[in-house]
């Protein structure tokens, strides 16, 4: 028996959003300890990590280890129907092949529920391996969200340096080339605001703009960003969720073969 109550329902509706066009079909995971997901986008390019701990639903309740197939995007769709203030709740009875998914009004007085079929995906756990990274950059998440979509109007893709000076979004495409400089700022009043780098080394890689902007669309989940980059390793687009869990976006850097040729 698997019933997971979560108040702030709109987390899983942003969640969703954040999430169904890069990932089809997914296994939601259910255990003691939490809801999550792991899923490759259709290219295998990119891969997304999600996790909702126990503790942040209001009733939360797994009695064994679930599996539940979705297809993200008519999850996406029966959430739209919730209000942004609705209490979701999730159900799903062991061995069914349906979960329901039912929307409380917060005064109680509209009450709906959605059954959905769950589908039977075969999907390979990928282990994580936890890393050391060269640098950490904390920033606001409305900004990072402007950049790549500021530079994505220049061409696609992106060089992201950090060093002492600061982290540096660099675009060369065909119009011409395009710089952004942030430079550590923690004295701001509103801690949100503020960037900070944590830089072992000065690190520079290259990403592909489309899957940058694809991972924005998580900015509604958190005022702040956190990129993690080391060179050889995917960069680490993480959005933290309330109190309760994060989002995680991993994306392979891009080799400039053409560079070395020319």
């Amino acid at each position: 028996m698997l019933e997971l109550r979560l108040v702030q329902g709109n987390l899983l509706k942003k969640v969703l959003e954040s999430i169904k066009d890069l990932v089809t079909d997914a296994n939601f995971d259910c255990s003691s300890s939490g809801f999550s997901l792991q899923a490759m986008d259709s290219s295998h390019v990119a891969l997304v990590a999600l996790l909702l701990r126990a503790e942040g639903f209001e009733h939360y309740r797994c009695d064994r280890n679930l599996s539940l197939g979705m297809n993200v995007a008519n999850m996406a769709k029966m959430l739209k129907c919730a209000g942004n203030d609705d209490i979701i709740t999730l159900k799903a009875d062991d061995g069914s092949d349906t979960i329901t998914f039912m929307f409380e009004s917060p005064n109680q007085d509209k009450i709906s529920d959605f059954e959905m079929k769950l589908m039977d995906i075969d999907s390979e756990h990928l282990g994580i391996p936890e890393a050391e990274y060269h640098a950490i950059v904390k920033m606001p998440s409305a900004e990072f969200a402007k950049i790549c979509r500021d530079l994505s109007t220049f061409g696609d893709t992106v060089v992201i340096s950090v060093t002492k000076d600061g982290v540096k979004f660099f675009i060369s495409g065909d119009t011409g080339n395009g710089n952004i400089v942030l430079k550590q700022n923690t004295t701001v009043d509103k801690p949100e605001e503020s960037i900070a780098i944590e830089m072992n080394e000065p690190v520079s890689l290259t990403f592909a703009l489309r899957y940058m902007n694809s991972f924005t669309k998580a900015t509604p989940l958190s005022n702040t960003v956190t990129l993690s980059l080391s060179s050889e390793l995917p960069v680490v687009v993480e959005y933290k969720i309330a109190e309760m869990g994060y989002i995680r976006f991993y994306l392979a850097p891009k080799i400039e073969e053409d560079e070395n040729e020319s």
